[in-house]
């Protein structure tokens, strides 16, 4: 890529915790989110990965954000659990989710496990790819840290992209891994045309006015489109009543704009899910029946102008291997923010500064 640079997983990773303790994180929680952090680049999530340092960092340094949290099991049963994440960093408390939950799993089948006062954690498909991996099925969901979209047919925002994300095991190298927004577009991807300076497609927003928003920098004057209209606002409301309401997380008008409000908690409302086959009699002959019928699917003929069919997941591990060997390419916009964000917390800068190519 002619616009970007590349740097190695681990000095990227090393910036990453540095930075973090720099803001009063404890080193072991600092290393462990900034893995989280470059593994959501390493699997092509940037808009989700290193990208939201900054908005971490501004968090910590305003006291929205615990840089020492104590996380507890507040609620639990054989199958299920609520984990209250302090108000530290997202990724400390979904990474004990997703891992509680796997155990539980294997015990009782399936394991369901909620996150209340969390805060933003990086791409879901984070905590749910380890399920597939490890041969389970995940499932995880999140009330959106914004609200950036009305109820369908309003004008109220009261609701954010409340992503959710799916995956399951497979006799191939890839599993399923499928990670969406409730909206057309997520906005992290309309943070990163603003940061190059780039508009945004037809489609994605649109202003009070009802008409089609392009400029990222007007993203506060308009709306973000739900998936298939009402239909993505059904989904969006019933991931906000099983991520949040069931946790005793925001959701509606108590949702904390994490970018703009710096010192409020959000406690923000999450929850992972893994499930075993086992316990529907199938096990190992999961991953196999998918996997046939996946080769099904690729092996349909493509429509006119369109590529190979290609299923969710499809190609990441390989990528992602390659990422971890021989660096990732970071855009220049990124880099220089990255520099920026080096000085203020009084390091080294990651990159050199000449960020033109």
């Amino acid at each position: 890529m002619p616009d970007g640079a590349v740097i190695a997983v681990d000095t990227l990773q090393d910036f990453v915790s540095r930075a973090l303790m720099a803001r009063g994180v404890p080193e072991g929680d600092a290393v462990k989110v900034a893995g989280l952090m470059v593994e959501a680049d390493i699997y092509g999530y940037g808009t989700h990965g290193v990208f939201r340092l900054r908005q971490y960092l501004a968090r910590l340094a305003g006291g929205g954000c615990n840089p020492t949290p104590t996380l507890s099991i507040s609620q639990e049963t054989v199958a299920t659990a609520v984990i209250d994440g302090d108000n530290g960093l997202g990724h400390l408390a979904m990474a004990a989710a997703r891992d509680l939950a796997i155990e539980k799993a294997r015990t009782a089948g399936i394991g369901w496990v909620g996150v209340r006062r969390g805060n933003h954690a990086g791409p879901l498909a984070l905590y749910v790819r380890p399920q597939a991996e490890a041969g389970l099925l995940g499932m995880a969901a999140a009330v959106g840290s914004a609200n950036h979209v009305p109820p369908y047919g309003g004008t109220d925002l009261l609701l954010g992209t409340n992503p959710i994300a799916f995956s399951a095991p497979t006799a191939g190298p890839d599993p399923f891994v499928f990670d969406m927004a409730t909206t057309v577009a997520a906005m992290g991807k309309i943070k990163t045309f603003l940061q190059q300076g780039q508009p945004m497609p037809e489609g994605w927003m649109v202003g009070r006015d009802g008409k089609p928003l392009t400029d990222p920098a007007r993203k506060s004057e308009g709306f973000l489109l739900p998936i298939g209209g009402p239909k993505g606002f059904g989904l969006s409301v019933a991931i906000g009543l099983m991520a949040g309401v069931l946790n005793g997380a925001a959701f509606g008008s108590d949702v904390v704009d994490f970018t703009q409000d710096t010192t409020s908690p959000t406690n923000t409302g999450q929850f992972v899910m893994a499930l075993d086959p086992k316990a529907f009699g199938i096990g190992d002959d999961f991953a196999r029946q998918a996997s046939r019928v996946f080769d099904e699917m690729r092996a349909s003929p493509p429509l006119p102008c369109h590529d190979p069919v290609r299923l969710p997941g499809d190609g990441k591990t390989a990528k992602a291997e390659a990422r971890r060997k021989d660096g990732l390419t970071l855009n220049p916009a990124l880099r220089k923010d990255l520099n920026a964000l080096a000085g203020d917390c009084g390091l080294a800068a990651p990159f050199s500064k000449d960020l033109t190519g």
